[in-house]
């Protein structure tokens, strides 16, 4: 019988530590989970924050206008085919790029979505790349829609995932 009491004090101990074990790696990994710069508000998950500087990059838009690092300023957005959000964004960031000049804004779309591309194009910058290519990999996103306001200093001054999420002198 002793044995039998030790035994369950045993397993009772394991559990209470496991327990407590299991509420710390919840609580580390919300802090984790909240680490990464984020817009302000429930947007979406960013790694360049206000603050950070997106990596140099050169490509073309599909006007044949070439498009780099260096010279970026302005709101960028990122589009993916396929995404409804995306397609609901688009009409506002057209009429925000009309309003601001369409060398202030750069639309970046992944993947094949040709209405996406005409929507955008007559107002915006747009460039078509992979989900890997130099201007997603450049401010190292992985996730639409997605917003970034640059400085004149190059630098991020806000993200969002709407225009609404942003600082935006001229509302769409």
């Amino acid at each position: 019988m002793p044995y039998l009491t030790a035994a369950v004090v045993l397993i009772g101990l394991v559990s209470v530590l496991n327990l407590l074990l299991t509420l710390a790696l919840v609580r580390r990994l919300r802090a984790v989970d909240g680490a990464p710069a984020r817009s302000h508000g429930a947007g979406p998950p960013v790694v360049l924050g206000p603050g950070a500087r997106p990596a140099d990059f050169m490509t073309m838009t599909t006007a044949d206008e070439p498009v780099s690092g260096a010279d970026l300023t302005g709101l960028v957005g990122f589009f993916s085919a396929g995404c409804d959000p995306c397609h609901a964004l688009a009409p506002g960031f057209a009429e925000h790029a009309r309003k601001a000049g369409r060398e202030n804004v750069l639309a970046v779309v992944g993947g094949d979505d040709p209405a996406l591309v005409a929507m955008l194009a007559p107002d915006a910058r747009v460039v078509v790349e992979d989900f890997d290519g130099p201007v997603s990999t450049a401010f190292q996103n992985t996730w639409t829609p997605a917003l970034y306001l640059i400085g004149e200093d190059r630098t991020v001054v806000a993200t969002g995932g709407r225009l609404e999420d942003l600082p935006l002198a001229t509302r769409a």
